[in-house]
C-alpha cells in the first residue's frame, strides 16, 4: 500500500510561487488546528471536517468577499471519486490548492488523526530507544 504525502515538513509551490504553510499542531479545535497558507497576497485556512471532507477558504479582504471550497471523497479503489462545491468570487488559485489537498494525508488536522499521530510519534521514538 502506498501512503500518502503527509504535512509534516511540506512545502508547496503552484507554479513559480511558494505557498507558505503553518499550523498550531497543539490546538484543541478544528478550526485551531487548520493549516493556515499564504498564497500570492491571499491568505487561505484548510479545515478537515472529517477523513474525507475538508474546507478551503479564502479569506475576505477589502477587494474581494473570499470563496469557499468544500471537497469531499468517495468510493475505495478505482472508484474514488471528488466532489468539489464551490461559493464566492473563486480564483484559479483557490481551485488548485483544493485540488492538490486531496493526494495529501490531512488527518493530522483532525482530532483523531493528531491523537493516532502523537502516539505514533511516542512509540516511533521508543522504539528507536531500544534498537
Amino acid at each position: 500500500m502506498a501512503s500518502m504525502p503527509t504535512l509534516n515538513r511540506s512545502t508547496l509551490r503552484v507554479g513559480d510561487a511558494l505557498v507558505r504553510m503553518h499550523r498550531n499542531r497543539w490546538a484543541p479545535t478544528h478550526r485551531g488546528r487548520s493549516l493556515h497558507m499564504t498564497y500570492l497576497g491571499d491568505a487561505y485556512r484548510l479545515t478537515a471536517i472529517d477523513r474525507r471532507a475538508y474546507d478551503l477558504f479564502r479569506q475576505p479582504d477589502s477587494d474581494d468577499p473570499g470563496a469557499v471550497i468544500r471537497v469531499r471523497q468517495s468510493g475505495i479503489g478505482s472508484g474514488r471519486k471528488v466532489t468539489v462545491r464551490a461559493t464566492g468570487r473563486v480564483l484559479p488559485g483557490d481551485v488548485s490548492l483544493a485540488a492538490v489537498f486531496s493526494g495529501v494525508d490531512r488527518s493530522v488536522l483532525t482530532r483523531r488523526g493528531a491523537v493516532r499521530a502523537g502516539l505514533s510519534r511516542i512509540f516511533g521514538f521508543w522504539a528507536e530507544s531500544q534498537a
